[in-house]
This record gives C-alpha cells, structure tokens and sequence, in this order.
C-alpha cells in the first residue's frame, strides 16, 4: 500500500473524529425543547447503519454495531444520575471492557454473514457478555466490579475509564490495524476508527453529549466502511487488485474524443495452469497485474476476464502508447518467478539442506501478447475500439506472440 493510498484511507475515519471532537462543545448549546434530539440522532444512525449492514451482508459489521447500540442503551438508561453506585461501575466497567474486545475480535474474524450457525454463536457470545455485566451489577459480586477497576501500572490515569479498559480499547486500535493492513479492508480499518471513536465516548462520559456525539461517530465510520469495501468489491478484482470488469465499462461510458485501447492476454496461460495448478496461474496473474498497474503514459489497467487485462490511453495515439506498451512488454517478459516444489519440505533442518539444494526451486517466465487500437475513423465508439484492439491482440498471437501489435 502506497503512502498515498494510505493517507487517503485514513481520511474519511480521521475526518469524522476531528468533526465529532469539534461538535461535542456545541452539545450544550441546542434549546431545551431540543434536548433530546441527539438521544433519537444516534439512534437513528445505528438504524441507518444496521440496515446498510444487513443489506450488504456484513456480518462482522452487524455485530460491531450491536455492541455499540448495546453500550450506548446502557449508557442511556443505567450511567445516569439517581442510579445506584454499584450498578454504574459494573456497567461502564464491562462495556469499556467488551465492546473494544468485540471490535478487535471481529477484525480477526472471517466474514461469514449474519443468519447461519457462524453469526448465531458470535451473538451469543455478545449476549453472554450483556448477563456477565448484569451478573456483576448484582449487589453482592463486588469482587467483579472491583476485578473490572483492577490496577495494571498502579498509578491512576486521569479518565474515568478503567486501566483494564484503557488497555483493551489500545489492544482494539491495534489488532485491528494490523487486519487493515494486511486486508486491506474499509471494514477493518472501520473497526479501528469505531474503537478509536468509543475510547473518546467513554473517557468523555461524564461531559454532556459527547458519548453520544462519539458513538454516533463509531456507528458512521463502521458505516461508512461497509459502503466503501462494497464498492470495493463491486469494482475491483479481487485476485490482482485492479479495477474489474464493471469499472472498464463505466470508464468506457465517460471517454472523451482521443484515446486509445489496449487488449493484453498472457499467452499459454492454459498449458501454465495445466502444468502448473491453478496457484501458480493465480500467482501469474498477480504478476502480470502489478506490472500492468505500473504502465506508463497515462495508461489505466483493468482485469477484463480470466487471463486478458485491458488498458485506456486517454488522449494519446495508438503509435505513442506502443512505445509504453512494448516496454510493459519486455519488463513482464524479462521476470523470472521462482516456482517452489510442491514437496518442499518445511522449516526442519533436512528442509534447510534441501532448499539450499540447486533444484531447490526453479523459476518461471511468461509473455503476453498486446493489441492496441485508438478512436478514429472506422472506430468512432469505445466498442469499436476495443474490437480492433481485440483483432490487433489476435494479429500478435497468429505473428508468434510476446509481441505489440495495431
């Protein structure tokens, strides 16, 4: 992941904390007959947000936000003024406890849906948790609510939430980090922020309005991370990375009057993965698509289907974009991928001699063939650019392959 990409992950998240940081101040400042617009707000929000979970079918994302209409209900009816002082440790302590935890475990966790024996055991796990508190609110466990505030450093922080809370909210951002970056996930980084967000909630639960205002904040950013990885998925491969099928017809439907196309295929592919398995041909395709993705000239890669990819030179000529080509061409041509033996032994010591070994490995080299064609007479639609790009692909292979053609 690009630094650049990675800023612009970061962004919304960050955005809508820094927003809720700013609005907690003007908490205090709606009218009276207003004052319970922000109780309904969050409400509403966790409704919107389950909705778009549910119809997507993020399970993970669901769950996420149950723990935290559950926290925010307990916050609503039970840390309140009037309610008995064993009760409230008991409650604020658990939910600083579990919902961070919850956060952290779904980002580990594979997406399996709602409404299956996956989904089912992970809400009777949350439900365990809901009878767990209410047993330590009874009035004669207070060894549990004691266990809750129990000390980890010895010196007292200057938060109301407990040190035990503190460090699973901090165990959350992290676990939860490390899922984004190797996922790559909206998802995953959602449960980050929405951990982030409940921190902030739950240190500032005393100050009027601001453990609304932050769970509202987590309940968003979980929202608006299913949105973003459904787009995700919608619109980019899921093997190489790179824009998909859908994404090249909606590019198609806004180019403008200059421009050219190109159509790449790897050759042999299917003697590749008769030959090799269908790991390696997967293991070729990711090459092919991260030396694509680099293409020089203004070009923009796509997988097309199966083992052919597709290029958009926007406002160049077919001339200029086979120099670019021709070099992705050789550069693809010139890579040598090792191949590792399907029975390579593992980290024991007769599998450190044997890998040490010449036939160790061996390595492996594929060509693609490349058609390119721009708009212009005949060809006046993107449709019929892509057809001459197409027979300029088959001119390629029929001329002997790892080769440009127009």
């Amino acid at each position: 992941m690009t630094v650049y990409r990675t800023l612009l992950s970061l962004a919304i998240p960050v955005a809508v904390l820094i927003a809720a940081a700013a609005w907690v101040p003007r908490a205090t400042e709606f009218p009276a007959a207003l004052a319970g617009l922000g109780h309904y707000a969050v409400w509403i929000v966790l409704a919107l947000a389950g909705v778009v979970s549910l119809a997507f079918q993020r399970g993970r994302a669901v769950l996420a936000l149950l723990s935290l209409a559950i926290a925010y209900a307990a916050y609503a009816h039970y840390l309140q003024p009037g309610v008995p002082e064993d009760i409230v440790f008991a409650i604020f302590g658990a939910m600083c406890l579990f919902v961070p935890l919850n956060l952290a475990a779904l980002s580990l966790l594979q997406e399996r849906g709602l409404f299956n024996r996956h989904g089912f055991g992970r809400l009777a796990v949350i439900a365990f948790q809901v009878l767990l508190a209410a047993w330590a609110a009874l009035p004669g466990n207070r060894a549990a609510r004691e266990g809750l505030y129990t000390e980890i450093v010895g010196a007292a922080a200057a938060t109301p939430v407990p040190q035990l809370g503190i460090a699973a909210i901090a165990l959350s951002v992290i676990v939860a980090c490390a899922a984004w970056y190797r996922t790559r996930s909206s998802i995953d980084l959602a449960f980050a922020g929405a951990a982030i967000a409940f921190g902030a909630a739950a240190h500032g639960v005393t100050t009027p309005g601001m453990f609304a205002i932050f769970v509202a904040a987590g309940v968003l950013i979980l929202a608006i991370g299913v949105l973003q990885d459904t787009f995700r998925m919608a619109f980019r491969d899921e093997l190489t990375g790179l824009p998909s099928r859908r994404a090249w017809n909606e590019r198609l439907a806004g180019l403008g009057r200059h421009y050219s196309i190109a159509m790449l295929d790897v050759d042999h592919f299917k003697n590749l993965n008769d030959t090799h398995g269908h790991d390696i041909g997967d293991q070729v395709l990711k090459l092919v698509a991260s030396r694509i993705a680099r293409i020089s000239g203004g070009g923009t890669a796509y997988r097309f289907g199966g083992e052919e990819f597709a290029l958009v030179f926007p406002g160049i000529s077919a001339a200029d974009a086979t120099a670019h080509l021709d070099a992705l061409r050789e550069e693809i041509a010139g890579y040598k991928m090792e191949i590792r033996r399907a029975d390579r032994p593992g980290g024991d010591k007769p599998g450190k001699q044997r890998r040490a070994g010449r036939n160790a490995h061996r390595t492996l080299s594929v060509t693609v063939s490349i058609g390119v064609a721009q708009r212009g007479g005949r060809h006046d639609t993107p449709d019929a650019v892509v057809q001459a790009a197409d027979k300029a692909l088959y001119r390629a292979k029929d001329n002997g392959r790892n080769r440009v053609s127009r």
